[in-house]
């Protein structure tokens, strides 16, 4: 029995030493490092960003059918309209102010500082965490579609829908635990073959209705059966095509990929023109292909599918595409056609838990609220396969079901992407830029809109991603208050000869908030200090000095510099944190003067709960009791322990 107990302990033991196994390259800082990406012709890097863009193509004919009916050609004309005067001109721009592949995400963090800006990005991390997941489970779903639908697939695969989904979900997050890297070879591959055999399907299909003059008298008689003004009809399809928004996603995963791009050879990372002109090549050639083959699948579908197979049980529904493959180049071909779909809707799967799994260790760690177990990949892929596996049964692996939340993450990240811009045309004051993005962003507002209207389910999706990542970050953020939380420490040369010159006695430090900065102020500290804590008044001291930079950050970099005031010599430094800079600044003491040095500071009055909160928020508080519990932490052995003296 106890070897039993033993061989259970020793087995759970090993399961968390694998999950919680860290990459072998080396880290620095709070923050996983960024690794070095092998860099790529732009045509590539955007076969990679088309896994995920171009594989719409296998859903969104048919939940554009649904949505619009006969009118689909004509929204979707609208959509791709958009497309190319309005995300397109976005992300060309933030190409340019983010070339290392920040985002706009990244974008709104510089441009609104503080707090505010933290909570926007948490906001945003709940959309973007929808948009991801809805894209492992969407395409999951659909692929699953394109496999029961086959002819050669048994009949009794229909009445498992949800467990092949499952599956599926499953099998992404095993490879992504075995260990995934970016696979450019791949895409490249996947992307040629599936527009290839779009492009003949879609020739095809024009074949078809030309050669079919009825189809077009159809449609015609559909599309004028309620309305017969022209003007009517474009209203409508104004008002319907936010339902169609799938077909713009793609635009930041553009953008995130921009450190795989090739530049020129004089590009520096402060300078990058090569690889902004090149992304700005990948943009553009990506949404002309995509938008090519929106309007001309709309179309043939459109006109040459019965209205009866788009339904939930239709042969049509979610493989509109496929239908017709299978319809008029036979089961050979269809086949094909289906195998190659459900290749890239797997791998769009896997380009969004890559870009999940990047999310975390950019953002979250940062601002000190995720876990340490958050930097690690496996944790994380296990938990995002959990989710997936949770929305796909709620939505029962239904495609048009999860259009909704899907659009939804879409259309609120390009949404921000355009505030951004905004903003950014603002501050450079660009008054015509200004006003151009302010009207784009006007337009996919309404569409966001509209489509949260119709279809609320994505909202919810994302309430629940936004209040978990909120909470979530909050409780870490006061779990890990009490870290160092400094990357590292640099000293000026004046800051330096003060701590040469009391290396060669007792180190003291009387900590000051910083009001006028006169010799009265620091006289009158002094002789506090030195009265409460029986200083003997020939012993030299210095004064310490931390203000507050921006206490929303969590870790930074302590800059150290040395100030003369009369006879008083003072240490000042910015940071998020004052009592975690003083104890990062001790400690750095100790370890360059190899003495230990002791910090003085006076009793404050007051709720605690109220000075836990400043320094939670503000990043100040009772400065003495904190400064110890984070020296505490940090040095477990207390004869090494730098001094914390309280007296008043």
């Amino acid at each position: 029995m106890s070897k039993s107990i033993v061989s259970t302990k020793r087995l759970s033991s090993q399961l968390m030493n694998w999950l919680l196994e860290e990459d072998r390259r080396e880290k620095k800082g709070p923050y996983r490092k960024e690794e070095a990406h092998r860099q790529h012709s732009w045509w590539q890097v955007m076969c990679l960003t088309g896994v995920d863009y171009f594989s719409t193509l296998g859903y969104q004919p048919g939940i554009a059918a649904l949505a619009a009916g006969a009118l689909s050609p004509i929204a979707t004309l609208i959509l791709v309209l958009l497309t190319l005067f309005g995300a397109l001109p976005i992300y060309r721009r933030i190409a340019a102010e983010s070339p290392h592949g920040e985002g706009s995400i990244a974008m709104l963090e510089r441009l609104l500082p503080w707090w505010q800006g933290k909570l926007l990005v948490l906001c945003l991390l709940g959309f973007v965490a929808t948009d991801f997941i809805i894209t492992i489970t969407l395409s999951a779903a659909d692929a699953t579609a394109h496999i029961i639908e086959n002819p050669l697939t048994p009949h009794w695969f229909h009445e498992q829908t949800i467990a092949i989904t499952l599956i599926l979900v499953a099998l992404l997050g095993a490879v992504f635990l075995r260990g995934f890297r970016e696979a450019i070879g791949i895409a490249v591959v996947l992307v040629a073959v599936y527009l290839l055999l779009n492009f003949i399907v879609v020739s095809v299909g024009v074949f078809q209705i030309l050669t079919h003059p009825g189809a077009i008298a159809n449609w015609q008689t559909a599309l004028f059966a309620r309305h017969s003004n022209p003007l009517i009809l474009i209203g409508i399809a104004l008002l319907i095509f936010p339902k169609l928004a799938l077909g713009l996603s793609g635009f930041e995963t553009g953008v995130t990929v921009m450190p795989l791009v090739k530049g020129s050879s004089s590009d520096t990372r402060q300078y990058s023109k090569g690889r902004i002109r090149n992304t700005r090549k990948l943009l553009t050639s990506a949404a002309l292909i995509m938008s090519f083959f929106l309007l001309t699948t709309s179309f043939i579908t459109t006109l040459l599918i019965p209205v009866a197979e788009f339904a939930s049980g239709g042969k049509a529904n979610g493989r509109a595409l496929a239908y017709l493959a299978h319809l008029y180049l036979g089961n050979a071909f269809g086949t094909i056609y289906d195998l190659s779909t459900i290749s890239i809707l797997w791998f769009a799967g896997a380009s969004a838990m890559a870009g999940l799994l990047n999310i975390v260790p950019r953002y979250l760690p940062r601002y000190g609220m995720a876990p340490n177990w958050a930097r690690v990949t496996r944790p994380l892929v296990l938990v995002y396969t959990a989710i997936a596996f949770v929305v796909t049964i709620i939505f029962r692996a239904n495609v048009e079901a999860q259009g909704g939340a899907y659009a939804t993450g879409v259309l609120v990240l390009i949404t921000s992407a355009a505030f951004a811009v905004t903003l950014s045309a603002h501050r450079h004051k660009e008054k015509r830029a200004r006003l151009v993005f302010a009207i784009i962003t006007l337009l996919f507002l309404y569409t966001t809109i509209v489509n949260i209207i119709e279809r609320p389910e994505g909202i919810r999706i994302a309430g629940f991603f936004i209040g978990a990542i909120i909470f979530t970050s909050l409780v870490s953020r006061v779990w890990r208050s009490t870290e160092l939380r400094a990357e590292r420490i640099e000293v000026d040369e004046l800051a330096g000869q003060f701590l040469a010159e009391e290396s060669q006695g007792a180190i003291r430090l009387i900590a000051n908030r910083l009001n006028k900065g006169d010799v009265l102020e620091y006289f009158m500290k002094e002789k506090e200090v030195r009265e409460d804590n029986h200083i003997p008044p020939n012993d030299p001291i210095l004064f310490l000095e931390i203000q507050v930079s921006d206490a929303s950050e969590f870790a930074d970099i302590i800059k150290v510099r040395g100030v003369q005031v009369g006879d008083y010599r003072i240490l000042r430094a910015e940071s998020a944190a004052v009592p975690n800079a003083i104890a990062a600044l001790l400690l750095y003491i100790r370890d360059q003067t190899g003495k230990i040095p002791h910090a003085y500071f006076g009793w404050v009055e007051g709720n605690p709960i109220q000075y836990l909160l400043r320094f939670i928020l503000f990043g100040e508080g009772d400065i003495a009791v904190v400064t110890r519990e984070v020296l505490r932490r940090a040095e477990k052995n207390p004869q090494r322990r730098p001094g914390v003296h309280v007296g008043g």
